[in-house]
């Protein structure tokens, strides 16, 4: 039983006052589960800052909010439909609202010309680049000319990730003003991202009343562009949180955690009665049928409705074998890389970390926090460092399949209540490996590292919406990450085919892993 109630986060802390409150409120009372109400917190654009249940009663008090922004669980289970398919006008507006508060609302008008991560843009081109990736997809798609000034696309095109041994060794990418003043202003940025915007609704618009006819075609640059702004919030937040109490904001209209409250109820949190679990010997397919050279043929590009679209990587479908493995049912957390890290100095210093007078803390967006607070949350660094540590404990980092069958089998997804789709704006304790909940849960909201190299496959076909998307990064030197982080959209989170990747020792985005045992 849930009892729901409004109040604020500072009352909700206090447990005489919980006491008070069950007395004074009649409340509403909810019979569902943690993933139920968290969804219906979603659907009414609420979300819980924390939560407690007080001595002796049957119900869950919740502290909630009504933020700038939430995303309501997926539709699921509708005949004909699928929640990755062709994203509505509602999404994008949602969508925009969430790029919205990270570009305008966390980063100053003084950091936009600075670059927070030495190995990416400075914050400017961003707000840049997703109204111009968009506009210029649509524009191929359709066969129409550019919004104005068509010369952003020299600037704005597309970004960079340099190798991180030699930064001047990158793919092919926009050449950028080397002067601040020769940027365009924020204020031009804008008004052409609002162009662009009508522009795509006019799309959405036409396609309702007829006169254009979506097909495929257009359809996958849809999704494609909805998804790559998704791609870029979650890009901008691992770039601004090196700044942030530093530089960048916290998130506006979201409260700031009650972190000691908070770190009561991690620490009390249980453990799995056993570290590991069996999985295999058996088979795993990997990613799902949608050739995007598919999408012209006729009989093929009429069907839109029910299409599952993905990028060119995820495609096609393929069984591969998975030997027996005996596999952590968590993420390395910080406390035990902390641990490890003492004896292990030669690992690097973690970006995710910072040192201090009072010793070492742990980055949020809200400002580094003591490692008390975060001890129990995974462990962001690079593959470099977590593949030590593995090996030091006398195991290794999974390969994709085998971390993909975990995810298939234990993983519940946004839907299921893990920590994605912005329902907090950090990390916090695995879940997985209880016996009560048949040892599904979340891995505390952060992307996996897989020891699988990033590069083609059987059936792969580049994309033409996108070249260079995938191809430009089979260089022997990227790793496949799964799953999703925290300020991952939903529709990216819950789609079991998506596969993202980074540079082994790139030391920025918001990934861990956990250990696989030979058997």
């Amino acid at each position: 039983m849930f009892y729901l109630v409004n109040t604020s986060s500072t009352s909700c802390t206090d447990e005489s006052a919980l006491d008070d409150l069950v007395k004074a409120h009649d409340g509403v009372v909810v019979p569902t589960t943690l993933a139920e109400a968290l969804n219906i917190f979603s659907l009414s654009d609420l979300r819980s800052i924390y939560a407690t249940s007080p001595l002796n009663v049957t119900f869950t008090l919740y502290c909630l909010e009504r933020p700038q922004v939430t995303f309501p669980p997926l539709t699921q289970g509708v005949a004909s439909y699928t929640p990755f398919g062709v994203p509505t006008v509602d999404h994008w507006r949602n969508l925009w609202t969430a790029w919205d508060l990270v570009t305008l609302g966390m980063i100053p008008q003084d950091m936009l010309h600075q670059k927070p991560i030495d190995l990416r843009h400075k914050c400017l081109f961003y707000i840049g680049h997703i109204p111009t990736f968009l506009d210029m997809l649509m524009s191929k798609a359709l066969n129409e000319p550019n919004t104005e000034p068509k010369s952003f696309t020299l600037i704005f095109e597309r970004g960079i990730d340099p190798h991180v041994d030699d930064p001047d060794h990158c793919h092919r990418h926009s050449e950028v003003p080397t002067k601040d003043e020769d940027w365009p202003t924020l204020g031009s940025i804008l008004g052409f991202r609002d162009r662009v915007r009508a522009r795509l609704l006019k799309l959405y618009e036409d396609c309702q009343t007829g006169t254009r006819t979506l097909n495929r075609h257009v359809a996958r640059m849809l999704a494609m562009t909805h998804e790559h702004e998704g791609w870029h919030v979650e890009t901008l937040l691992y770039m601004l949180i090196q700044r942030a109490g530093t530089g960048a904001l916290p998130p506006p209209g979201f409260s700031v955690p009650p972190w000691e409250a908070l770190a009561k109820q991690w620490n009390a949190t249980k453990s799995p009665t056993t570290p590991t679990v069996i999985l295999g010997p058996t088979t795993v397919t990997l990613g799902h049928e949608d050739c995007e050279g598919d999408d012209l043929i006729p009989g093929i590009s009429e069907v839109v409705d029910g299409h599952e679209f993905g990028w060119d990587n995820e495609s096609p479908a393929r069984v591969v074998e998975v030997k027996q493995v005996r596999m952590e049912w968590r993420p390395i957390t910080n406390a035990e890389y902390l641990a490890f890290f003492q004896d292990h100095k030669e690992v690097g210093f973690p970006t995710s970390w910072v040192e201090s007078e009072e010793g070492i803390k742990v980055r949020t967006l809200y400002g580094p926090v003591p490692m008390a607070i975060a001890k129990h949350w995974p462990m962001l660094t690079s593959y470099d460092g977590l593949l030590a540590f593995a090996k030091f404990k006398g195991g290794r980092i999974p390969t994709e399949p085998e971390l993909r069958l975990f995810l298939d089998a234990y993983e519940v997804g946004h839907s299921g209540g893990a920590n994605t789709g912005f329902r907090n704006w950090h990390p916090v304790p695995a879940t997985t490996g209880l016996q009560e909940q048949g040892g599904r849960g979340s891995n505390g909201g952060v992307w996996e590292w897989t020891s699988t190299l990033f590069s083609d496959h059987v059936g792969f076909f580049p994309t033409e919406h996108f070249p260079g998307y995938s191809t430009d990064f089979f260089d022997g030197k990227h790793h496949v990450v799964l799953g999703s982080s925290y300020a991952t959209i939903p529709r990216l989170a819950d789609r079991r085919t998506v596969r993202n990747f980074y540079q082994h020792n790139y030391p920025y985005p918001w990934v861990g892993a956990r250990v696989v045992y030979d058997i």
